[in-house]
């Protein structure tokens, strides 16, 4: 019988926790945690993320800040933002809502911002303290999987490790989070040959491919963890993970759900990731 990995009550906890640890700081005299987001466009789905960002942060005592500008702003326009936001003290860290417009350079937005404000985990020198294995502030959806598979009580040390996706966000920082977790990593993407059968031996399964039920249920093998990072709308409107849920779950000892899995943590360690920068630039 496989277990569901419970990502919102997991999240649950962890805000829980982090609203303890806020309060404990505000009674130390310290500020509130501050987060800075900025969206460009009108994307709906973008701008339900950063609504519920912003909801969390009230709901765990942070300060936030939501900064909207229309599909045409300038690059300029973003740097001198993101050069005044770090120069604030009020906020410790600085979310880009992306993707961006194709006329604005995504990576020069991120290598903008201040490596210690930067709670998405997406700055160049954030993700190469996690390849030397010292981490600062870590990419939020890695983390959060990393979270969810502490939950299960599985050692993870020597266990192989598959990750279909190689993507910035997902795919190349969880490879990193898993190596230094001691698993044994195989990193695929689409040029991999035989799929299939790199995912038939793996004990932990990361999907983020964003391609409804990808991973057929008879890939994974008897007892495997399955993490699926995936969240795609269908024609019906209904929402599907990158792995067939029903005819994974048949050989999965644990699996994350869609909606209610990885989605929730994502939130969660974008909060925890504003607390720790929060207490660094504290000192």
């Amino acid at each position: 019988m496989f277990k569901k990995i419970d990502g919102k009550k997991i999240a649950s906890e962890l805000r829980t926790a982090i609203k303890k640890q806020t309060d404990a700081r505000i009674a130390r005299g310290l500020s509130k945690p501050g987060l800075a987001v900025i969206l460009v466009g009108e994307n709906p789905a973008s701008e339900v993320y950063v609504r519920n960002k912003c909801n969390a942060c009230e709901e765990v005592g942070f300060y936030s800040l939501s900064k909207t500008f229309p599909y045409g702003v300038t690059e300029d326009e973003l740097l001198t933002l993101i050069e005044d936001l770090n120069n604030n003290s009020a906020i410790n860290g600085i979310l880009v809502q992306l993707p961006l417009p194709e006329h604005i350079n995504e990576e020069k937005i991120i290598e903008a911002i201040d490596p210690l404000k930067d709670v998405d985990g997406f700055h160049p020198y954030n993700i190469g303290r996690l390849a030397l294995r010292m981490p600062v502030l870590r990419s939020c959806t890695p983390k959060g999987i990393m979270t969810l598979l502490k939950s299960t009580g599985v050692a993870l040390e020597g266990k192989e490790a598959v990750v279909i996706g190689a993507s910035n966000i997902v795919g190349r920082p969880v490879s990193l989070e898993l190596l230094m977790a001691r698993c044994t990593v195989t990193t695929c993407h689409s040029r991999t040959v035989n799929l299939e059968e790199h995912v038939k031996r793996a004990d932990i399964i990361i999907a983020a491919v964003g391609i409804p039920s990808f991973v057929k249920g008879e890939w994974v093998k008897p007892g495997a963890i399955v993490i699926d990072v995936g969240i795609n709308r269908l024609e019906t409107g209904k929402l599907s993970g990158d792995v067939d849920y029903d005819a994974a779950s048949k050989n999965a000892s644990w699996i994350t759900p869609v909606p209610g899995g990885v989605g929730p943590m994502t939130i969660a360690s974008l909060l925890e990731n504003t607390l720790q920068a929060a207490e660094l630039q504290s000192g």
